[in-house]
């Protein structure tokens, strides 16, 4: 499709808004749309809308965590369903900017690098490593944490393409998107997410609580011989023969519920997530900018991954 000029920041009418909300769709997701327009006006609302579209593919990838089941067994699917519906492209930038800022070339060198289509060491490892973070994250984060991470991931594509921030190099995507976003249009957009998050966090019914907080609040194990039942207010239709009852039995399936000894509320956890799952796909920014002079697809895919992970991380932390 051939690109067509617009300046940065230009505020489109209705029909500008709808061809930058199909082309978010068509660039950011696997969902079937019928994208007409590419230019930098249309590229400008859909990196403006993509929090919106993250929030969309966090609700669809959170259903295996909600559905019965090992909780280990649902976290493994709803990355690897999160994968599919953004077709691993952000997984594959990833890997690109590893190898390429792992290389330790000049910047032409690396973005050369990053072009190719294989993945190196630096890539493989990365990506192990961050899988692995995200999948035992989900395990003590649960769903809310993986829509709160949806939705700043994409959040940190509207910081990576605002004004001031150059493209690495012309062509493809980054030149596409890059600097099509005014500051204030930025900070807007934060603001009006970290302030959903936390009305989402008050409004939403408390999360499970984790093992360490159930257990706080049961009664001392009870053990019992093969012919003394168990007290009714412990079990009462079962008898159980010589044992205690473990606390282990009790999985950790989410952040800690309100009330409990320990308990973070989730109005204040999410949104410092958000924080800070922002943060460090800021500081990938500014190393990815230092060392390449600006933005690709690659980059961007990578800060959506880097800025998913720690929000998952930061709330599995907080659970």
């Amino acid at each position: 499709m051939r690109l067509r000029g617009g300046s940065p920041g230009s505020s489109p009418g209705g029909t500008g808004r709808m061809d930058g909300l199909r082309l978010a769709v068509g660039m950011l997701t696997v969902f079937p749309v019928r994208v007409e327009r590419v230019d930098r006006r249309a590229a400008g609302v859909a990196m403006l809308v993509a929090p919106a579209v993250g929030l969309v593919l966090g609700a669809v990838a959170c259903l295996p965590l909600v559905l019965p089941g090992p909780p280990l067994l649902g976290a493994v699917l709803a990355v690897g369903v999160l994968a599919a519906l953004t077709r691993g492209l952000h997984l594959d930038g990833l890997a690109d900017l590893a190898d390429g800022l792992g290389s330790g070339k000049p910047a032409g060198q690396a973005l050369d690098i990053m072009k190719k289509s294989d993945i190196g060491p630096f890539g493989v490892m990365t990506l192990v490593i961050t899988l692995f973070a995200q999948v035992a994250a989900l395990v003590a984060a649960g769903p809310y944490a993986l829509v709160t991470a949806c939705v700043t991931g994409r959040l940190a594509l509207v910081w990576a393409c605002r004004a001031g921030v150059p493209a690495a190099r012309p062509g493809g995507l980054g030149s596409t998107v890059a600097g099509t976003i005014r500051p204030a249009s930025a900070w807007l957009v934060t603001a009006a997410a970290l302030t959903m998050t936390a009305l989402a966090g008050w409004a939403l019914p408390a999360a499970a609580p984790s093992a360490a907080a159930l257990t706080a609040t049961m009664p001392p194990p009870v053990a019992v011989s093969p012919t003394t039942a168990l007290p009714t207010t412990v079990l009462p239709t079962a008898v159980l023969p010589a044992t205690v009852l473990p606390a282990t039995v009790l999985p950790a399936t989410g952040l800690s519920g309100a009330g409990l000894p320990g308990a973070v509320p989730l109005a204040f956890v999410l949104p410092v997530a958000m924080a800070a799952g922002l943060g460090i796909a800021l500081l990938l920014l500014r190393r990815a900018r230092s060392r390449l002079g600006g933005v690709t697809g690659d980059v961007l895919g990578a800060l959506v991954e880097t800025a998913t992970t720690g929000v998952l991380v930061v709330c599995a932390m907080a659970g």
